[in-house]
């Protein structure tokens, strides 16, 4: 996403994001939880449309608390459905509702989402976009790409150039270590 590096600098939403953020490895469940529904509410839209709205999806997504959102029941389903601040969409609140469910049951499984991310990687990303389509909803080639990207599981975030590539790669990426640098 070298484009990423020319058109992010300087912009008052997406600068912060690229420059401390994107592509830089994550640990913290509710981290990896908001990547992965914001990631998924923005199929169809831009991703500025979505760090406008970041703070409505954690107001509205209990600050992306996954023991929270995992009970969610009618009430938080038609609160969400009319909350103006979020994308209102029926199969991303209920993709968000049952993520939340499959993160909790990673806690059993491997210990948690990132402990299962680790578990995975290295795979190459046809791997993990068949591993994404089993295990959680409306994670397709594009939303498993960027998930994975932003969090520094697969490389491409940053052109090399790129003093936010410089940053990340000092943080020891998942892609880096797997590449061998």
């Amino acid at each position: 996403m070298s484009g990423y590096c020319d058109i992010a600098p300087g912009h008052p939403l997406h600068g912060p994001y690229h420059d401390r953020e994107y592509g830089f490895p994550q640990r913290d469940e509710a981290v990896l939880f908001e990547r992965l529904l914001l990631e998924i509410n923005q199929a169809g839209l831009s991703w500025e449309t979505m760090l406008k709205k970041r703070e409505g999806f954690r107001a509205a997504y209990s600050g992306f608390d996954v023991d929270t959102v995992a009970l969610y029941g009618e009430e938080d389903r038609a609160r969400l459905m009319a909350d103006a601040g979020i994308i209102r969409n029926r199969l991303k609140v209920e993709a968000a509702i049952h993520n939340a469910q499959v993160i909790r049951r990673l806690r059993t499984t491997h210990g948690g989402f990132a402990a299962w991310l680790d578990a995975h990687h290295p795979l190459p990303k046809a791997d993990w976009i068949k591993l994404f389509k089993k295990t959680f909803r409306f994670t397709g080639g594009e939303i498993t790409n960027e998930f994975l990207m932003s969090l520094g599981y697969l490389p491409g975030a940053h052109r090399e150039d790129c003093p936010a590539f410089r940053r990340a790669s000092k943080q020891r990426p998942p892609w880096m270590i797997a590449a061998g640098h």
